[in-house]
């Protein structure tokens, strides 16, 4: 009997040292944009699954895709609050207007520009670095996505009176909306998660402000036509609480460091091959692709900008304006 515990024992230890490390922590990471398998999906699972294998397991993350939480404000919510801990996700602006440097219009115009101002080190980089740690959470990087466009539904618009019978529908992110009815069309504000209903009912003749994977993905049954206008360049953001930062050791910081940095690199490889991929899904699937010309374009640009602008710097501040004037495309 004696000998048979020993045997046992002797079992059971060796099982523990070849078996995986129980998680010392768990950590819940969150999309407000984006289903298992979507791109921004796809980027969740690789940031978690870094973070597991870098740590050996003692960190465990809970991947949590869009609308598994709630609706994207009330996500944002959560993750300021602490009960999310990470996430990759497109911010509303409710909560510090700053924010709103994310969808400054026409603020680079090629993606060569974009990476520059965005990655790390970069000038638009720099400054979201500050407004995030204001908000308690810490700015690892920008999970970039391209160019967005309106895209609709029946009819498209190339002039301000063209414009003038759309109503298109923005997120609640300033500046989104005041940019779309710089360009002549009427807003609403809708939630992601109605969108297509709305689409589809005629509430609102298109969505705008988005890339055109989103609008193709999930749209493409109600939509005919998609507007590469290049308003903004859209990009997701790459965070974290930093109470839960905090909480973490600094070996496991490290990690999730390195992790999130691994993520964002990978998307700006593959951003803008993903986005030309997209581009010809639609069109194969019937919806007509336009592309302004680069005198067109400009012209949008200079409109916006000197509509937008002025009102940015009335809520987010003339020392952040100043830096993008200095900084922005030439037109």
């Amino acid at each position: 009997m004696f000998l048979r515990k020993i045997m046992t024992l002797s079992a059971t230890v060796a099982m523990l040292a070849v078996a995986p490390a129980w998680a010392q922590t768990e950590l819940k990471l969150a999309t407000d944009s984006g289903a298992k398998g979507s791109p921004s999906g796809d980027a969740l699972d690789r940031w978690a699954s870094l973070i597991e294998e870098g740590t050996d397991g003692e960190v465990e993350v809970d991947v949590f895709y869009q609308n598994e939480l709630g609706s994207q404000a009330e996500v944002f919510d959560l993750f300021v609050a602490g009960d999310i801990d990470m996430m990759i996700n497109w911010p509303i602006t409710a909560y510090d207007e700053r924010l709103g440097v994310l969808f400054t219009p026409y603020m680079v115009t090629s993606w060569d520009e974009a990476f520059e101002a965005y990655k790390p080190g970069g000038w638009v980089n720099d400054m979201l670095v500050g407004i995030y740690d204001d908000l308690g959470l810490k700015f690892f990087g920008p999970w970039p996505e391209g160019f967005n466009g309106i895209a609709s539904a029946d009819k498209y618009a190339m002039t301000e009176e063209e414009a003038a019978d759309l109503k298109i529908r923005v997120p609640a992110m300033f500046p989104m909306a005041e940019s779309v009815q710089a360009l002549g069309y009427q807003t609403a504000t809708i939630d992601w998660s109605e969108v297509f209903t709305a689409i589809q009912t005629g509430v609102v003749d298109g969505d705008g402000a988005n890339i055109i994977y989103w609008d193709y993905e999930y749209f493409r049954d109600v939509l005919d036509y998609y507007n590469q206008t290049k308003m903004q360049f859209v990009t997701g953001v790459i965070a974290m609480n930093n109470q839960s930062w905090e909480s973490l050791s600094e070996e496991h910081q490290e990690v999730v460091r390195e992790s999130a940095l691994t993520v964002m690199e990978e998307a700006f490889e593959q951003a803008q091959e993903r986005d030309q991929y997209y581009i010809e899904q639609a069109k194969k699937a019937g919806m007509e692709y336009i592309e302004p010309s680069e005198e067109q374009l400009a012209e949008m640009a200079k409109k916006v900008r000197a509509e937008v602008w002025p009102l940015m710097e009335k809520r987010i501040g003339s020392e952040i304006m100043d830096t993008i004037r200095e900084n922005a495309s030439d037109l």
